[in-house]
């Protein structure tokens, strides 16, 4: 199935409007399927608001018989308010991405019960006992089933979606079908590969303590020519369907299942961008931690798991995505004609060796440019917002901050993934000169 033959689904027609519990409790008692998965009458439904996040309303609906979750876009960004408005055609493009992801790697994201492009709303599985991951990291949990499930997510959504898995033309109809979601996009290009960088009015970091470190990015040139590299890869690289937002907040998981949520920036991208942004979260969580402790030491084991996750990230994404192309290479790229016998499959294999090489460098600035967007940039993290003393908020902050600089402009210096660890262990009791 291509992206273009979209899966048979409800859609109810009408203008868009802003559903509120009085609305959205109407609106499902008038669909079958979903009333019947809620069970009761629609009137003893429980509905509450949840959406924490920067964009949209989410809405958890209970019944007698189980529950669902509700996401419906509003038409401007809920961070800031309806002086930034934006396209409801995300939610499709979210839509579009869940029901590929779906096939591709089945289990990992939530299923999609219905779909209503008119108000820009979806209904999906009700995700429980699952959390937010990136408040399991901030409470030291550890999850075993984590680094299995992402890596088998990640390699499996990109190879499949790569011309090294299809045609030149599903490749083309598969970027075409996402072609239009280029003011999610925008604000990638701004938020994360501009506005640390310059000043910009929604820039916030931890006053007064990361001042001075603020206007050292902006005056770097060295870190503007990097990050700029990094945006023309970001723009005009569609090497594979990528999340586009795949973060800690974008995964929910239990100690033995992993669900991927919330892929509405989802475009045809760089492969190394999502990879990135799930082991820049990880760094973050890991130089954050000392900020959530309660007595010294204590979270030094979960803190060897954070390192080992990181280096298991990488190496697994690498290994799968390897042996993927080995045994499931029926795209364009590469054509096997041209690496027949024995000799032809040494060179492919050293080429394979040679693209995951590339795949690692991309990955580690792109991860560098996540961190440093979420400590200087307009949304931050609660990794380190939730750290009540704002010093040592900037503390942990500034040891990010370092890091990421150095993956930035330093690419090359990190040639494996266990410098990237080395050097993030190394920085985790380091003290900044606060001028």
């Amino acid at each position: 199935m291509t992206l273009q033959e979209r899966p048979v689904r409800e859609s109810r027609p009408g203008p868009y409007r802003v559903l509120r519990e009085a609305d959205l409790r109407d609106y499902l008692a008038q669909l079958p399927d979903v009333a019947s998965r809620l069970g009761g009458t629609s009137d003893a439904w429980s509905i509450s608001e949840v959406g924490d996040g920067n964009l949209n309303l989410v809405f958890i609906v209970r019944g007698s018989a189980g529950g669902i979750a509700v996401k419906q876009a509003l038409p401007y960004v809920r961070l800031v308010g309806e002086s930034w408005p934006l396209p409801l055609s995300r939610a499709h493009y979210e839509y579009l991405a869940l029901t590929h992801q779906a096939r591709l790697a089945p289990g990992l994201v939530p299923a999609v019960l219905h779909h209503d492009e008119a108000l820009a709303l979806t209904a999906m599985d009700l995700l429980e006992p699952h959390i937010i991951m990136r408040k399991g990291l901030i409470a030291g949990t550890i999850y075993p089933r984590f680094v299995e499930d992402i890596t088998t997510f990640l390699a499996r959504t990109l190879f499949f979606t790569s011309d090294l898995a299809v045609s030149a033309a599903q490749k083309k109809e598969g970027i075409a079908a996402f072609a239009g979601n280029h003011a999610l996009c925008k604000i990638t290009e701004d938020l994360i590969f501009t506005d640390p960088y310059r000043e910009a009015e929604q820039n916030r970091w931890t006053a007064p303590w990361l001042d001075e470190i603020a206007a050292r990015f902006r005056e770097d040139l060295d870190a503007h020519v990097a990050i700029s590299r990094l945006k023309l890869k970001f723009m005009g690289q569609p090497q594979a369907l990528i999340h586009g937002d795949l973060h800690t907040g974008s995964i929910m998981v239990t100690e033995t299942e992993t669900r991927v949520i919330d892929p509405e920036f989802a475009f045809y991208g760089p492969m190394g961008f999502d990879i990135g942004a799930v082991l820049a979260n990880l760094i973050m969580a890991y130089l954050a931690s000392a900020g959530h402790e309660r007595s010294a030491g204590e979270r030094r084991t979960f803190e060897a798991w954070l390192l080992q996750t990181i280096e298991q990230v990488w190496t697994e994404v690498a290994r799968k995505f390897a042996e993927l192309w080995r045994c499931e290479a029926h795209g364009d790229g590469y054509p096997k004609a041209l690496f027949a016998g024995l000799t032809g499959e040494a060179w492919l294999e050293a080429e394979r060796q040679q693209y995951v090489e590339r795949l690692f460098r991309d990955t580690v600035g792109f991860a560098a440019a996540k961190i440093i967007r979420r400590i200087l940039g307009l949304a931050h993290n609660i990794d380190f917002e939730w750290i009540e003393d704002a010093r040592l908020r900037a503390v942990c902050e500034a040891r990010s901050l370092h890091l990421a600089r150095a993956m930035l402009v330093d690419t090359a210096s990190f040639a494996t993934i266990g410098d990237v660890t080395r050097r993030a262990r190394q920085l985790r009791d380091w003290q900044p000169d606060f001028c």
